[in-house]
């Protein structure tokens, strides 16, 4: 069985969720967790851009239109975070999207909504090279 790709900084970056999903619990407005987060990445020494505007490409000619992702991780994983009560298939589609889009390889949705902190782990089987 061959490794995941990108697995040791998928699980630094899901640890860190942890971590901050342990001390704060659920409840507070996504935008807490975004700064949270930021501060835990950096303590846990993850190289991070918040709020990192995506440029979108079509037929190779770049689009006025961009998304922004919460975090790009150490420049190749993109990360969505969400605090609602469930995970629906809208905010797996955006992830999925955002890796269409800018051909990074993965992305990872986190939602602190929950009791216990739930992810998801997403590949884009077709990137550009």
């Amino acid at each position: 069985m061959s490794p995941l790709l990108f697995e040791q900084e998928t699980y630094k970056i899901i640890g860190a969720c942890m971590e901050v999903h342990k001390k704060m619990g659920s409840g507070f407005l996504e935008s807490v967790y975004q700064e949270v987060l930021a501060k835990e990445f950096r303590k846990e020494e993850i190289p991070f851009e918040d709020q990192k505007k995506l440029n979108l490409h079509y037929e190779g000619e770049k689009l006025n239109k961009y998304f922004i992702a919460d975090f790009v991780c150490y420049d190749k994983i993109i990360l969505e975070i969400k605090s609602v009560s469930f995970l629906n298939k809208n905010l797996e589609s955006q992830v999925i999207n955002y890796l269409k889009a800018t051909n990074k390889e993965i992305g990872l949705l986190i939602n602190f909504g929950e009791k216990s902190l739930k992810w998801k782990r997403f590949i884009n089987s077709k990137p550009s090279v």
